[in-house]
């Protein structure tokens, strides 16, 4: 096998438009082979800058067995001072290994399947632990990453009710309200921090690099937090909470809200399990105290969707064949 292909962002688009309950039935697959020890999902691989402590490129390398035997790894930047400029905050790859023999045979434009998988296992989790029907949902960080969350939550049956979407920056909290309303008729506004936070539902998804909710702050039992972008809440708060990860190893470090809550008490029985254990029952939700699903984010999830389009992809004729990509062909 010496083939190789790219799949661009507009193929990419265009074949996830349509198939948001496929991805999410993907990324709930990929979650239950994690935790069935089919997978193997390494530390993710932060590349950082001195002059720009905001922005970093992380590498996720994973193998997800099963019937899709397939390796590879996502290489994505995350610059935040591009929103600026008017261009997107992340970008990304992900190239594709055989398993038989390591070659890569495809490299996919990944930031729409970044967003999708992360937006997907947001609304997996939501679903999962019983917010389906929220009498009010609070988005906080109002970027691409909220607007696929949002996309994703209706599309697994979670309405948008009564929405407030809080933001630093006014002109993406009120675009992103504008979004809402015109796609989704959701009732919806741009607020404060509290109002958004005091939601049913809350979405968290800034650029935050250390907590800032916390003190006057708290959380009401019924509420549940998808704390996406993992550094906003205090472990203090954190702690009033029962606590759901994607991956305990993972999640439990580079200073995410859980990671410093685990150095604060100097131990792990904050948390009452994860997703995979709510999915598969492991784990029941405790209506006596706020629910908050920390997901780190895995590379095997990454692998799965993008592996799905792909095949697709195949299908559909999309793929963009690079004809002698590879330099020796042969050993000899």
């Amino acid at each position: 096998m010496h083939e190789f292909s790219v799949l661009t962002g507009k193929d990419v688009a265009e074949l996830l438009d349509g198939r948001e309950a496929e991805v999410i039935g993907w990324v709930r697959e990929a979650y239950l082979a994690h935790d069935a020890r089919d997978t193997v999902n390494p530390d993710s691989c932060f590349l950082r800058f001195p002059d720009k402590p905001d922005s970093r490129i992380i590498a996720l390398p994973a193998y997800l067995g099963g019937a899709r035997q397939v390796a590879g790894i996502k290489w994505i930047g995350s610059f935040p001072a591009n929103v600026a400029d008017g261009l997107p905050r992340a970008s990304a790859v992900l190239v594709l290994n055989d398993y038989r023999t390591g070659h890569p045979f495809a490299l996919l434009e990944a930031a729409g399947i970044s967003a999708a998988r992360t937006a997907a296992s947001a609304a997996l989790a939501a679903t999962a632990v019983g917010a389906t029907r929220p009498a009010s949902v609070g988005v906080i960080g109002a970027g691409v990453i909220a607007r696929t969350i949002c996309h994703y939550l209706t599309a697994a049956g979670v309405p948008l009710a009564d929405v407030t979407v809080h933001d630093h920056d006014d002109t993406s909290a009120a675009a992103l309200t504008g979004h809402l309303t015109r796609t989704y008729g959701a009732p919806s506004r741009t607020g404060d921090l509290r109002s958004a936070l005091d939601c049913d539902l809350v979405v968290l998804a800034t650029t935050a690099l250390r907590p800032y909710i916390g003190a006057g702050h708290t959380l009401r039992p019924g509420q549940v937090v998808l704390n996406v972008s993992l550094r906003d809440l205090t472990p203090e708060l954190l702690l009033t909470a029962q606590n759901v990860v994607d991956d305990i190893e993972h999640c439990l470090k580079a200073d995410t809200s859980p990671h410093l809550a685990e150095q604060r008490t100097g131990n792990r029985s904050f948390i009452a399990g994860t997703l995979a254990d709510v999915l598969l029952g492991r784990c029941a939700p405790d209506p006596g105290r706020a629910i908050v699903f920390s997901p780190f984010g895995l590379g095997v999830l990454d692998l799965t969707v993008g592996h799905h389009l792909y095949q697709r992809a195949g299908e559909e004729g999309r793929l963009m064949p690079v004809p002698g990509f590879f330099g020796d062909t042969s050993r000899w």
